[in-house]
């Protein structure tokens, strides 16, 4: 079955019935994610998910059809563009998590608002508690942050100490003739749960595609004029062996640590509790990482 058969029909499919119609639940699937409504991928599957994402759907379009699928909703999932769908109102303060938000917002990057939709995000230069610092060169000086987004609000699930940028030892020596690799700030869909290193082998995001970093080729620990380089460089977000807080050693060579083993661990235990990934283990995770001294720029602590 095909929505396009439902349209100038009285035909209506309830929950179960698109459940047991591998190509209509993946068309539905397909049109969803489209919508952004859905993560990837269509399997042809219609579980809890699946049903959830329909439901916001017909609410958001004004559905009058509940609890199955007919020519009303067939029309307006085949119609319906991105754009047209309202954006739910977030409910932002002047607090860290908000701040956070709005600049996320102003910079036109995706901020995931459902229920178990984590937002991982870094910022370099910060605190814990939420002041700048100098951002020096070789320590763990940046904050490693999940946001969720609850019932409009944002909220720190938890927060950590971190290095988004590589440590003097593969500054120095780096891996790659080009240079070390900083990460460009940004956002990237671009990690999914694997396991990094060797020697001290653990769970950890690993980079499943493309992101964009800075070539440090004159080792000034800066990204002033350095080459950018886009590709798969195995920037992964990893524990950074409880290294000293001033003294990166050789945790980093332009990865995203969390300095702690513990403290990974705990990230580890809430992105996987992502409802995304929950429901599909390849799931590619989000992370968007900032520069602290714009966040406070553009969106300071106290309001102005």
């Amino acid at each position: 079955m095909k929505l396009q058969e439902f349209l100038g029909t009285d035909t209506k499919y309830g929950l179960e019935a698109i459940a047991d119609d591998a190509e209509l639940a993946r068309q539905i699937q397909i049109l969803l994610i489209g919508l952004g409504l859905l993560e990837p991928p269509a399997d042809g599957k219609f579980g809890p998910i699946s049903v959830a994402a329909l439901k916001k759907f017909q609410s958001l379009t004004n559905t009058t059809e509940t609890d199955f699928i007919g020519a009303e909703t067939a029309k307006k999932l085949i119609e319906t563009k991105p754009e047209d769908l309202p954006k739910p109102p977030l409910k932002l303060s002047n607090d860290l998590a908000s701040r956070i938000v709005k600049y996320m917002q102003a910079m036109n990057y995706q901020v995931f608002t459902g229920l178990k939709e984590y937002n991982i995000t870094y910022v370099e230069g910060m605190n814990g508690d939420g002041s700048l610092n100098k951002d020096n060169k070789n320590e763990f000086n940046d904050r490693r942050i999940v946001i969720e987004i609850v019932d409009g609000v944002p909220k720190i699930v938890d927060h950590w100490q971190a290095t988004t940028e590589p440590g003097a030892y593969y500054t120095y020596k780096p891996m790659n003739r080009a240079g070390a690799a900083r990460i460009q700030f940004g956002q990237y869909k671009a990690w999914a749960v694997g396991y990094h290193g060797n020697a001290d082998r653990h769970e950890a995001l690993i980079q499943v595609a493309p992101i964009t970093v800075c070539r440090d080729f004159n080792k000034d620990f800066k990204r002033t004029g350095d080459k950018l380089d886009t590709g798969l460089f195995l920037v992964n977000q990893h524990w950074g062996y409880d290294a000293p807080s001033n003294d990166i050693k050789n945790a980093s060579a332009g990865c995203l640590v969390g300095r702690m083993r513990q403290g990974h661990r705990e990230f580890m235990a809430i992105v996987k509790q992502d409802r995304r990934y929950v429901t599909n283990n390849n799931y590619v995770f989000y992370t968007t990482v900032i520069p602290g001294d714009d966040l406070v720029k553009k969106f300071p602590a106290t309001a102005r």
